[in-house]
């Protein structure tokens, strides 16, 4: 089994990818494939709603959306991970998605995945929300864990400090891996 987690943060060794770091982590003990996939600091660009992608398989943009489109198509599951923001994902998280989901013509039924969205306090269940959206309209599994998928903290110390939250990250691995 792979499994391709994204680090939608603009920290690429923040919050977000110590919690990826520990889903990824359990994922490996359980021994599946992993890598860690961020996103940068680049402004990513939205879907522009002109067809390239039904008529060419691929986005018009040539970015690190059709480079990761190649490699999911060989995943069996995805984490995607966000810092909250505003009660929301990251924009760069959301222009990834939404492009990344429209323009790959491969099936993504019955693969796996989880969201998994870090805030100092609030907004992480209508983060994790937005992102399990792409899941449930391919047809994927949604995986859950023992508690809502998230981690508290603003600085990557305070998100490892976060015992539940670090829990919760390896009980969705081991939910992942039963999947």
């Amino acid at each position: 089994m792979k499994v391709l987690l994204v680090n939608g943060s603009p920290h690429k060794n923040g919050s977000t990818y110590v919690a990826l770091r520990e889903v990824e982590t359990a994922l490996n003990n359980e021994g599946i494939e992993t890598s860690i996939v961020w996103l940068g600091t680049e402004a990513i660009s939205g879907c522009l709603a002109c067809g390239y992608c039904s008529r060419n398989g691929k986005c018009v943009k040539n970015d690190i959306v059709n480079d990761f489109a190649q490699r999911a198509k060989n995943a069996d599951g995805f984490v995607f991970g966000t810092p909250v923001h505003y009660a929301g994902a990251s924009g760069a998280i959301v222009s990834f998605l939404d492009r990344l989901f429209i323009s790959t013509p491969f099936d993504k039924t019955m693969k796996v995945g989880a969201s998994v969205s870090i805030a100092r306090r609030a907004g992480t269940t209508t983060t994790m929300d937005a992102l399990n959206k792409y899941f449930l309209i391919s047809e994927m599994h949604v995986i859950g864990s023992s508690y809502w998928n998230d981690v508290h903290g603003r600085r990557p110390g305070e998100a490892a400090e976060d015992l539940e939250g670090m829990q919760t990250m390896g009980n969705l691995a081991e939910n992942m891996t039963f999947l």
